[in-house]
This record gives structure tokens, C-alpha cells and sequence, in this order.
């Protein structure tokens, strides 16, 4: 044999192992924890992926993802975080639901955390500041609970009619205490009373609706609890079976057949849930990547909804909706 042969087949010789060894490395594990369904979130979780690929990782190829869905029973949150901490993944990623931040918060301090709140995070127990996280935990955070009074004075123009405000939000939500402080500070100028309807379940949100009817001049807002957001689709047909107006916290009560919605845009942020989950697992650590705010708040009127309603929107609603659904 050649002295070029016998280095050639040495050289591939000692590559076959590397090769080898690289091939048996296991993909890093992506725990995704969510307060609701597969079902009712399937363009959230597409949105959390396409931020994960332009970080670089695309599922089933570079990275696995392992979900767990509480399916609307924030109890069972506990432990499914736990079983994640388990089964040792590389990152849990909590878009949506602030309660489920709060479950894997409580279940380690050594996995990454990424998580998605409407409320403020440093209150919330999840960071020490926006700048610097700290510990293993950082995210992004909306606005949407201090969008309340703008969203009772948008439903107001829509139905001028309307003579008290119907709030549903749940008693011990992580946003219902910032919602309620928003109203307070913004209701009074618009010279109308405001009920709160309190409920936990799929059931209690039926009862607190069924009390409102469209003779009644009641209007409803529904808060940005992620429980309203798993349930939308059955908020928004007893809505219209009531004759409700209301208004909603993100545009995928709208796209569900409600009459509008204003709030940040969740698609936004679960996108930038895989980003951040993306550079983690490229080595950057969650205690430098500073509490990215959400800036991007979307206005969306569904006239079909309108109409059924014979509500009229206004012309100046519509110049400044971010879409219309007709």
C-alpha cells in the first residue's frame, strides 16, 4: 500500500469515532409549560418555534420540545414544572401564562426559565429588576393589564349606549390586582359604573356572563387572565348569545368571532419566548439577558361581530384599527 493510501485511511480512521461520538449527543430538551390546550394554541406554539429557528434551533433537529398543558387547571401547573425539572431539559419556556412562570420558578433554581407575563415581573417574585434578571429566570413583559380603562373607553364608542361596565376577571389572577388599579385610575372620567365578575372556572365564567343581557345597557370587558384566553372561544358565544358588547384583551378573542379586542400581541411575544430560549441554549445565561418589554399593542374590530350586534363602529375606530375582521 501507498505511503498516501495508508495516511489517507489513518486520517479517516480517526475521524469515524469524532463523527460517531457527535452523532450520539443527545438534542437539547425544551420544556414548554402552558396554563391552557394544545388546541387552543396552535398558532402561539408555531410562533414560539419560528423564534426558536431564527435563533438557530429548529425542532426535531437541532432541539426537542416536550410540552405539558395544564388544559385550564392551573393546579396541576405544580407538578408538571416538576416532572420538566425531571426529566432534566436544558430550558423551560412558560410563554402566556404567568402562572405557569411562577410554577417552574418554584420547581428550580438552576434551569433556565423563560417566561411571558401581562403583570409586572419584579412584583410577581420572578426577577430583581428588568436590567439584571438575576438568578435563572427572565422573559417578556406586556402591557395588557394596564390597558383596561383604554379598552372600557374604546367599547364606549362602539356602543355609546351602553350605561355600566361589566368587568370578568379572576379573584386571585397574577393580573387581576393591575387591572383592577387601572380602572380605578381611568373609569372615573367616563362617568359610569363599574361591576366586577369574579370567576375561576369554565362554569363560573357561564354564570357571571349569563347574568348580563342587552336589554340591561350592560357592556362586558373580559381581563387578560390566561384562563379568559384558553376558554375564548366560549366567552365570546355567550357574549353573543347575550347580546353582549364586549371587548377583549388580545386579538385572538376577535379572530374567534368577538367584537374587538385591543392588547399586545401574543404571537410577538411567544416569538421572542424562542428567541430568548434560543440564545440560552447557544450559552448566554437568563441572568444577563435583560426583561425585554413588549411594545407592539394591536386594535382589531370584527365587523361580522358588529353587525350581529347592530352595533355601528365608527369611522375613527376604524381608521385606527390595526385590522379589521369582516
Amino acid at each position: 500500500m501507498k505511503r498516501r493510501e495508508f495516511m489517507g485511511l489513518l486520517v479517516v480512521s480517526a475521524a469515524v469515532p469524532i463523527v460517531a461520538r457527535a452523532q450520539q449527543q443527545p438534542m437539547p430538551v425544551i420544556g414548554f409549560l402552558h396554563a391552557g390546550s394544545p388546541e387552543a394554541n396552535v398558532k402561539q406554539v408555531a410562533a414560539f418555534r419560528n423564534g426558536l429557528s431564527k435563533a438557530g434551533y429548529v425542532d426535531g433537529r437541532e432541539v426537542t420540545i416536550e410540552y405539558r398543558w395544564a388544559e385550564n387547571r392551573d393546579d396541576r401547573l405544580p407538578e408538571l414544572a416538576a416532572d420538566l425539572v425531571r426529566r432534566r431539559v436544558a430550558v423551560i419556556a412558560t410563554p402566556g401564562t404567568t402562572q405557569a412562570a411562577l410554577a417552574a420558578k418554584a420547581a428550580t433554581t438552576t434551569i433556565p426559565i423563560v417566561f411571558s407575563t401581562g403583570g409586572d415581573p419584579m412584583a410577581l417574585g420572578l426577577v430583581v429588576s428588568f436590567n439584571r434578571p438575576g438568578g435563572n429566570v427572565t422573559g417578556i413583559v406586556n402591557t395588557s393589564a394596564r390597558l383596561a380603562g383604554k379598552r372600557l373607553g374604546l367599547l364606549r364608542e362602539l356602543a355609546p349606549e351602553t350605561k355600566r361596565f361589566a368587568v370578568l376577571v379572576t379573584h386571585d389572577g397574577p393580573l387581576t390586582q393591575a387591572t383592577l388599579k387601572d380602572l380605578h385610575a381611568e373609569t372615573p372620567q367616563l362617568g359610569l359604573p363599574v361591576e366586577i365578575l369574579y370567576a375561576d372556572t369554565a362554569d363560573e365564567i357561564e354564570g357571571a356572563v349569563t347574568k348580563l343581557s342587552a336589554g340591561s345597557g350592560s357592556a362586558l370587558m373580559v381581563g387578560p387572565d390566561a384562563l379568559f384566553t384558553n376558554l375564548r372561544t366560549r366567552i365570546v358565544t355567550l357574549a353573543a348569545q347575550r347580546a353582549v358588547p364586549a371587548v377583549y384583551s388580545v386579538r385572538e378573542f376577535a379572530e374567534a368571532g368577538g367584537l374587538l379586542s385591543y392588547g399586545p400581541s401574543f404571537l410577538d411575544t411567544y416569538q421572542q419566548v424562542g428567541e430568548y430560549a434560543g440564545r440560552i441554549l447557544k450559552g448566554e445565561k437568563p441572568s444577563d439577558l435583560p426583561v425585554m418589554q413588549a411594545s407592539k399593542v394591536d386594535l382589531v374590530v370584527n365587523l361580522k361581530a358588529a353587525r350581529a350586534l347592530g352595533v355601528a363602529v365608527p369611522d375613527k375606530v376604524l381608521a385606527i384599527a390595526d385590522e379589521v375582521i369582516d
